[in-house]
């Protein structure tokens, strides 16, 4: 029998129907929507510039990079829109579908199908120019599946009981450990602030927190005196420790990324304009090192807006989590602020000399295809949240 639904002639003709989706357009969070696309487009002009001059030396189309960067973001934006439309509180059930998925990947890099590229391997050639970064998806599998553990204390309880914080530590070291074996130390260093985060905004006792940075510690201890790391691996942090003391080496890059910010001074060389950008003095320009690219070519003044237009964007986030229906939303939106404001901190720590080198992309300004699919697919998950909030004001 037809009805008057929004699949049907009668439902399109119907006038409600575009009143309720004007209503839901409105209560869009506009402005996160808005940081997130000038945050983009900025991107995309940083990215053109860092990669234009290297497309000419080697014969190939100078704007192949920005072409490329657009079509990823074209399909992250039409990402990050599907999900915004999807009842969040249905991801409750699916979220241990989302987790399987995302260590099926992870195991899959491991296998024949992956393949190494600039020291890790982490990716699955799909053809056509384009690869695939499984642990990009997997950040959105454990913040899905974290929510749905921690959100729903038993009976009698204030917060998870030990049980789920037990079940959450055990379930997010099995992709934590994936990604090492890669191995992708960045990856596995936002793992750890999710779930930090996370299950401190669950509610847990203090001293649950405290053991678990303290096992962090020892962890971590027990990790380079076992040798577990690779050597290029701990010559990056005795790098960050002392950059000057291998300046040809293990500290090239870290030094090569702090002249490049500093030589923008207040105003910046000017767009296109960059020195160190042009001569490639700086590897990974497009993707790890981005703001470098801003510091040369922008200056303090640029970079001081990049900064200010990502912390606005996890400020809105953060608006998000106070106002949702739920804890399974606080949850959700308290995850994706966790993931972009330590990969923020971290991946514009290590160019200014703060963070040691983890090879990090830049959330919404930095090259790439999943790790841009994943980022919109979290801001997605955050208007789905904003959608269905308490208040609306």
């Amino acid at each position: 029998m037809l009805g008057t639904g929004v699949g049907t002639v009668e439902g399109y003709r119907d006038p409600n129907v575009w009143r309720r989706r004007a209503a839901g357009l409105k209560r869009l969070d506009w402005t996160l929507i808005l940081v997130v696309t000038v945050l983009s487009v900025l991107g995309a002009l940083l990215v053109r510039s860092a990669t234009f001059q290297l497309m000419i030396e080697h014969g190939k189309d100078p704007n192949s990079f920005l072409k490329r960067h657009i079509l990823n973001l074209v399909i992250g934006f039409g990402l990050g829109a599907l999900v915004t439309f999807l009842d969040y509180r249905l991801l409750r059930a699916y979220a241990p579908i989302l987790y399987g998925l995302a260590c099926v990947g992870l195991v899959a890099v491991l296998t024949p199908l992956g393949e190494t590229i600039n020291g890790s391997h982490s990716w699955i050639v799909i053809g056509g120019g384009f690869q695939v970064q499984p642990s990009e998806f997997a950040k959105v599998g454990l913040v899905v599946l974290l929510a749905m553990i921690l959100g729903e204390p038993r009976d009698g309880e204030v917060g998870p009981s030990p049980r789920d914080i037990l079940l959450s530590l055990v379930l997010a070291g099995v992709p934590a450990a994936l990604i090492m074996l890669q191995p992708d130390l960045g990856t596995t260093l936002v793992f750890g602030a999710v779930l930090l985060g996370m299950l401190a905004i669950s509610g847990v006792r203090r001293r649950w927190l405290v053991g678990l940075v303290g096992g962090g510690v020892l962890t971590a201890c027990a990790v380079v005196f076992l040798g577990l790391l690779k050597p290029y691996q701990i010559a990056r942090f005795t790098a960050f420790l002392d950059p000057s003391a291998d300046p040809r080496g293990a500290g090239y890059n870290a030094m090569q990324a702090r002249i490049a910010v500093g030589s923008g001074g207040v105003t910046g060389k000017g767009l296109f304009q960059g020195e160190q950008t042009g001569g490639h003095f700086v590897p990974e320009q497009q993707t790890d090192f981005i703001f470098t690219v801003a510091g040369e070519e922008l200056g303090f003044v640029g970079g001081a807006v990049i900064v200010l237009l990502l912390g606005v964007a996890l400020w809105r986030g953060l608006r998000i989590a106070l106002q949702a229906a739920d804890t399974f939303g606080v949850l959700v939106a308290s995850g994706v602020v966790c993931w972009m404001a330590f990969q923020t901190f971290e991946n514009i720590g290590m160019t200014i000399g703060i963070m040691p080198i983890t090879g990090l992309p830049l959330p919404f300004v930095s090259y790439g295809g999943s790790a841009t699919f994943a980022n919109m697919i979290a801001v997605g998950l955050l208007q789905a949240v904003h959608l269905r909030r308490r208040t609306f004001d």
